[in-house]
C-alpha cells in the first residue's frame, strides 16, 4: 500500500499528514528516504523520526457468498469472470475451495490464510452439502450406490449421504472434494446432472441468500465454525 495509507492506518497521522512527514524527510522505508507514493509491503521496515512503525493490523473478514453459475473460482485477475472481482471486497480476499464454474451456491471466502488450510484439509472430512438435479428418475439403487461410494478418478469415493427431493432432484452430503466430484459419479452412474447447487459448509448455510450477493458471517456463524475447527485466529 501506498506509504501515506499505510502510516494513516497505523493511527500516527492523517494522510496529508503523512505527506508532510514525508516531505520534511522524517520517514524512511528499509533505510531510504520515503517518497510521495513510495508503496510498502508487508515486510518492509517503516520508521517515522528512527522509531519503527509496525505494520498496520488487519482485520480478519469471513464471507459467504451465493456464487452464480458463470464466476470461476480463481484469484487470477486476468481470467473473466473471476471470483475476486466479482465480490470487489475491499480487503484482499480469496476463495476457500472451490465451485465448479457451471455450479452455484455457497462458497466461503476470507483474507485469514491459516483457516484456508483447517477448513480444506483432506483428513478432517468436513461436511458440505448439495442440492442436485438429475436427467433421469432417481432410483433407491441410485442413491444407495451415491451413499456407499463411487469409483471415480482411480479411487473410490467416501462414504455419504444421499436424499430423494423429487423424481429428479436429490441432496447429497460430502466429506471431501474431488476435481468435479459429484459429477463424476453421477456420470458413473448413467446420469447426468442439469444443476448442482451447494447449500451447507460445515455450519454455514446458504439460506435465502440472493445468487450474486455476498455477506458477512455472523459471530454466531463464525465462533461456531472455529469451535469445530479446534481453530483460534492469530489476530
Amino acid at each position: 500500500m501506498r506509504i501515506n495509507k499505510f502510516l494513516s492506518e497505523t493511527g500516527i497521522t492523517s494522510r496529508r499528514g503523512a505527506d508532510k512527514f514525508i516531505e520534511a524527510g522524517r520517514v524512511k522505508i528499509n533505510g531510504k528516504l520515503a517518497e510521495l507514493g513510495s508503496k510498502v509491503e508487508s515486510e518492509d521496515e517503516v520508521k517515522v523520526d528512527d522509531k519503527i512503525i509496525e505494520q498496520p493490523k488487519q482485520n480478519y473478514v469471513y464471507l459467504a457468498l451465493n456464487k452464480p453459475v458463470g464466476i470461476t473460482s480463481t484469484t487470477e485477475r486476468h481470467i473473466e469472470g473471476n471470483i475476486v472481482d466479482f465480490v470487489n471486497h475491499a480487503e484482499r480476499i480469496f476463495h476457500i475451495g472451490r465451485l465448479d464454474k457451471d455450479s452455484e451456491g455457497l462458497i466461503l471466502l476470507t483474507n485469514d490464510g491459516d483457516i484456508v488450510n483447517e477448513i480444506l484439509r483432506v483428513e478432517n472430512e468436513h461436511e458440505k452439502e448439495y442440492i442436485i438435479k438429475v436427467d433421469m428418475p432417481i432410483t433407491e439403487s441410485f442413491l444407495a450406490k451415491m451413499e456407499e461410494g463411487v469409483e471415480i478418478l482411480g479411487t473410490k469415493t467416501l462414504p455419504a449421504k444421499a436424499h430423494k427431493l423429487s423424481a429428479y432432484t436429490f441432496k447429497l452430503t460430502l466429506r471431501q472434494g474431488l476435481n468435479r466430484q459429484i459429477r463424476r459419479m453421477c456420470s458413473a452412474l448413467g446420469y447426468e446432472v442439469q444443476a448442482l447447487q451447494r447449500v451447507r459448509i460445515i455450519n454455514i448455510l446458504l439460506g435465502d441468500l440472493p445468487v450474486g450477493e455476498w455477506r458477512d458471517l455472523t459471530d454466531s456463524e463464525r465462533n461456531e465454525l472455529f469451535n469445530q475447527l479446534d481453530y483460534i485466529p492469530k489476530r
